[in-house]
């Protein structure tokens, strides 16, 4: 019995050390998610009043512009899928990358070739594992990425876009991320970026025909558009990358403190587990004790007759 108390109390201590962990993670996790959801509110309207803008140029401009102008017939995209470069946060990155597998699923059911980009390093691991081909990949800011990160992003695929397909380039770009609803709600959603599609757009935006931003374009609508488009899908992806941050962080609380939680009911099974024991060996010993009473005082009996 001594034995057997003694391993449910070093349980007992391994599991109150994890659940210190883990409760430590989830407050690191609840503050962290507090200034993600600061910095997508403060994106939003800088993203939406871009998204206008793009809109008045691309609906003023008199020639079709490559970007907001969809192939005849496309045949290779881009898919870029924001994971993050840590794991402890549920199904965020397996439901991620899920969505993701199914867009790619969908658009090479459509006959099209399609480029995979990734940031983080739980997709990149994922592809790598099942020996997928990369086009690009981005790790080390997942948790807290800033606007420099989503140009370094951004930078390839525009490239990518303004190629001829049969040089190299791509006739849609697509992002798969985490869209922050709540704190207990998350979903991975997939979109597409380029080509533009302006009525989307512009109920994205909020803009309708009867209430339309005025725009001078000068030199041309043309040449602004060259100029917004990049910034266009810029502000698309940090926006994205900030909701995934948001997201990622909400999953961690949430597994977190699933994860506190239950360790606090194991201590409590352990701990009563670790009482019973104690009873049990307290039991016996004193039932040894009065059997070793009862057979002195038989012996003592006997040798007085």
């Amino acid at each position: 019995m001594g034995a057997q108390l003694r391993v449910y109390k070093r349980r007992i201590k391994s599991v109150t050390a994890t659940k210190k962990i883990t409760k430590a993670m989830e407050m690191i996790a609840a503050s962290r998610v507090v200034k993600a959801q600061r910095k997508v509110a403060a994106s939003t309207p800088y993203a939406t009043e871009l998204t206008r803008a793009v809109t008045a140029v691309a609906t003023g401009a008199s020639d079709k512009h490559p970007l907001t102008t969809e192939a005849e017939a496309p045949t290779r995209a881009a898919v870029l899928l924001l994971s993050s470069d840590r794991g402890l946060a549920g199904a965020f990155n397996s439901n991620a990358i899920k969505s993701a597998e199914q867009l790619t699923a969908k658009l090479q059911g459509k006959g099209m070739e399609v480029d995979t980009y990734i940031v983080g390093r739980r997709g990149i691991a994922h592809y790598n594992f099942r020996e997928r081909k990369i086009a690009g990949q981005w790790t080390g800011f997942t948790d807290a990425p800033s606007y420099a990160d989503a140009k370094a992003i951004a930078g390839p695929l525009i490239e990518a876009i303004e190629k001829e397909s049969a040089e190299g380039g791509v006739d849609e770009l697509h992002i798969v991320y985490t869209e922050f609803i709540s704190m207990m709600t998350q979903d991975a959603v997939g979109s597409r970026l380029l080509p533009l599609s302006l009525d989307e757009v512009a109920k994205e935006a909020g803009t309708t025909d009867e209430a339309r931003p005025l725009y001078d374009f000068e030199p041309s609508a043309e040449d602004v558009l060259d100029a917004l488009l990049p910034r266009y899908v810029e502000s698309r992806i940090y926006n994205a990358l900030l909701q995934s941050a948001a997201s990622k962080h909400a999953a961690t609380r949430r597994a977190m403190k699933s994860a506190t939680d239950n360790a606090g009911d194991l201590i409590t099974a352990l701990t009563r587990s670790a009482n019973a024991a104690r009873q049990a060996e307290i039991t016996q010993e004193i039932s040894e004790i009065v059997g070793g009473a009862s057979a002195l005082a038989d012996a003592t009996a006997g040798s007085d007759k």
